[in-house]
């Protein structure tokens, strides 16, 4: 397989592996990891070094990683910004259901859900997690 792509796409293509393997592999260790997504990652990573990129690629005992300036250029604040959207969201959920006793959603109570997670949404729009409160039971 082939691809034709401008030096801007393959860049973004090297935004997209790293983010994908941070995905699959960020909270694995050793044998845990995935090692087919560090594979392709590395492979992509030795492209982007012969593609007069080498700013963005470290070579270690023969392996091509994401260099310093890389992960630091932006790439993990775009990951930070996701796990915060995706943290409100769940949590709001989650309240939500919480409230309304956990039941199965259908068309009855689909509605009450959208309120309530909206609800949640804006509160923590405004206030993140400061007015949060958690009791011991």
């Amino acid at each position: 397989m082939t691809l034709d792509l401008s030096r801007r796409e393959f860049r973004r293509l090297l935004d997209l592996v790293y983010v994908g393997n941070w995905i699959m592999n960020a909270e694995r260790t050793g044998k845990e990891r995935i090692q087919e997504y560090d594979e392709l990652q590395s492979k992509l990573f030795a492209e982007g070094a012969a593609a007069d990129m080498p700013k963005l690629v470290n070579i270690i005992e023969g392996q091509a990683f994401p260099s310093r300036a890389f992960t630091e250029g932006g790439i993990h604040e775009a990951i930070m910004a996701y796990e915060d959207v995706a943290f409100f969201e769940i949590l709001a959920e989650e309240l939500a259901r919480r409230d309304m006793g956990f039941p199965p959603i259908g068309e009855d109570n689909v509605e009450e859900l959208g309120n309530r997670i909206d609800a949640y949404i804006a509160e923590f729009e405004t206030n993140g997690i400061e007015k949060l409160t958690i009791e011991a039971s």
